[in-house]
């Protein structure tokens, strides 16, 4: 105990006295969640690594916002970061990045495990990375009211989940290629839910955790970026998300209507984009607050748009989805 606390003081005045640019840094760690019990894999301990990313220059005082990237099925931290160039991202914009780290005993494709009725209520996985940001909010000086959890696929969907059930916890939520909170009710029906869409009224999830706030208030604004082309996680379950957090923000536009079918927009347009692609962008507002946007490119199957094309599950052509994420993020929680 002694000795890695001398350690890290070390490190630490190395850090303040260092001449020149501090360099961004990795860091490693993990966390133990008593409410992270899983049903899928009852003898998976709750517990997961995950690392830090510490961007470039990071001062000394003040406080910094937190991006959670969730990884997808069959990838790595390393690899998501990679793929989604986060890390250079994070040095422009001075933010820390959490990235965990789902294990192999917990799924054997390394998916997070969305569908699992445990983590769909808040606990199972979405409690142990909860307990993650925690513990970095505390470690890395983070601002509390400036921690977006972002993903794709599997990891989209815990984002959703976080987001749903951690409003306290968590800013905004960024979900690529993902499904809503409670879209399956249990793991022998995910891969259909994922072709086909929810099998459960997600919108009624986005009502109910809602009960006892103010009418008005504006809780977890939601950016849902989806490819028409998706043939592993349909475009429909995006929409179905948006209405979800619609309704979790109290917006009016979720009252009714298909879940498969995008409520009115506040504003909609179509931008044309490079390489023949164009993307169509919905936008819900609730006294001049974004509450939601939904981007549906066209041209973009199951992969980051924008992404390093040398890695699975990336596409290099526009747009460049982390870009969406850092202005969602700025404009949601300005």
């Amino acid at each position: 105990m002694l000795a890695r606390l001398w350690s890290r003081t070390r490190e630490a005045f190395a850090r303040w006295f260092r001449r020149g640019p501090a360099p961004g840094r990795f860091e490693a760690g993990s966390k133990f969640s008593l409410s992270g019990w899983i049903t899928t894999a009852p003898f998976a301990w709750p517990s997961r690594h995950y690392l830090v990313y510490v961007p470039r220059d990071r001062p000394l005082f003040g406080r910094a916002p937190l991006l959670v990237w969730c990884h997808g099925c069959k990838q790595t931290p390393e690899e998501f970061a990679h793929g989604t160039r986060v890390t250079e991202f994070a040095d422009r914009a001075g933010c820390v990045v959490l990235l965990p780290r789902q294990k192999g005993t917990a799924n054997p494709w390394r998916c997070w495990n969305w569908f699992e009725r445990r983590t769909q209520r808040g606990d199972g996985e979405a409690a142990i990375v909860a307990a993650q940001i925690r513990r970095v909010r505390r470690r890395y000086r983070i601002d509390p009211a400036r921690v977006l959890v972002a993903g794709i696929s599997a990891g989209g969907a815990l984002a959703a989940v976080l987001g749903v059930r951690y409003p306290r916890l968590v800013s905004a939520v960024a979900v690529h290629s993902g499904l809503a909170c409670g879209a399956a009710a249990s793991a022998l029906t995910a891969l259909s839910i994922m072709a086909r869409g929810p099998e459960q009224d997600v919108a009624a999830i986005g009502t109910q955790a809602r009960i006892g706030e103010a009418p008005h208030d504006v809780r977890v604004p939601l950016l849902a970026v989806h490819g028409a082309g998706d043939e592993i996680v349909a475009p429909n379950n995006a929409v179905a998300l948006v209405r979800q957090f619609l309704r979790l923000n109290g917006h009016p536009a979720a009252a009714g209507g298909d879940l498969t079918v995008p409520p009115a927009a506040d504003v909609e347009r179509t931008d044309a984009l490079a390489e023949g692609r164009s993307m169509v962008v919905r936008e819900w507002r609730r006294d001049g607050r974004l509450v939601a946007r939904h981007v549906e490119v066209v041209g973009l199957g199951h992969a980051w748009s924008g992404g390093d094309a040398a890695l699975p599950f990336n596409d290099a052509a526009p747009p460049d989805a982390t870009a969406l994420v850092g202005d969602f993020f700025a404009e949601a929680v300005s």
